[in-house]
């Protein structure tokens, strides 16, 4: 990871979600607490927030499989990556579209 994405969405306030592999990437990067190499259970605090980023993360991750899965083009894109936000849009809208989230006369 770079640090200009992470620096940006610290200042602009906005958390990112990671997996526990990314621990100590930086500030905004939120990831949850690991089990103690020791063997004690985690605290409650800790295992709830654990369930609270897992039952937000799941979402992205769903939606990004199912945007990788129905758009081949979004599995080996060589494309810019400050261009790559016009074709997700664009993959995104149609998803929604062809599973009736949006409406045709959208």
């Amino acid at each position: 990871m770079t640090a200009a994405p992470n620096w940006a969405a610290a200042e602009l306030d906005l958390p990112t979600l990671a997996d526990s592999g990314y621990e100590g990437a930086g500030h905004g990067i939120k990831t949850p607490t690991k089990q103690p190499a020791d063997g004690k259970p985690l605290a409650v605090a800790n295992r709830s927030v654990n369930r609270l980023l897992r039952g937000l993360r799941w979402q992205g991750e769903r939606g990004f499989a199912i945007l990788v899965s129905r758009w081949k083009t979004l599995r080996h894109s060589t494309i810019s990556p400050r261009k790559i936000g016009d074709v997700v849009a664009a993959a995104l809208h149609l998803t929604h579209f062809e599973y009736r989230y949006l409406s045709e006369s959208c």
